[in-house]
């Protein structure tokens, strides 16, 4: 159950802050090495096109070609069957700091290999003016 970090990530300064506090800092793997890796900017300088806290994407399944809404959220606010998952999941970690175009890829719990195309973001916090979300 694990998200692949193999392209550049983008995080704003106040997701960074607020991602690394998660679980007392306990974080997993995964996020770790994410927080670890990622080019961390200004809220007011994330590019329209990077995945942040709150946004929501469209994604395009490589393999079935089947389209889904997500929006990357808190794990206490992860309603899966509504679209919003957690940063914590797999697929919400794949998902963070992405980029418009850009391939996703994680495995589900049993171990199935995913990967997902960033077709479209619909909406992010910053690029509406949301800076403090």
């Amino acid at each position: 159950m694990n998200a692949t970090i193999l392209d550049e990530r983008t995080l704003t300064e106040l997701d960074f802050a607020r991602l690394i506090k998660l679980h007392g800092g306990h974080l997993p793997q995964g996020l770790a090495d994410l927080l670890a890796e990622a080019e961390i900017v200004p809220s007011r300088e994330v590019r329209a096109d990077v995945i942040t806290m709150y946004s929501q994407v469209e994604i395009v399944d490589v393999h079935t070609r089947r389209r889904q809404k997500l929006t990357v959220c808190y794990p206490g606010e992860a309603e899966p069957a509504a679209g919003f998952v957690s940063v914590l999941s797999p697929v919400g970690m794949s998902l963070l700091g992405l980029r418009a175009g850009s391939v996703a890829r994680w495995r589900t719990p049993s171990g199935e290999e995913c990967a997902a195309e960033v077709s479209a973001i619909l909406f992010q916090p910053e690029s509406s003016g949301d800076y403090a979300i």
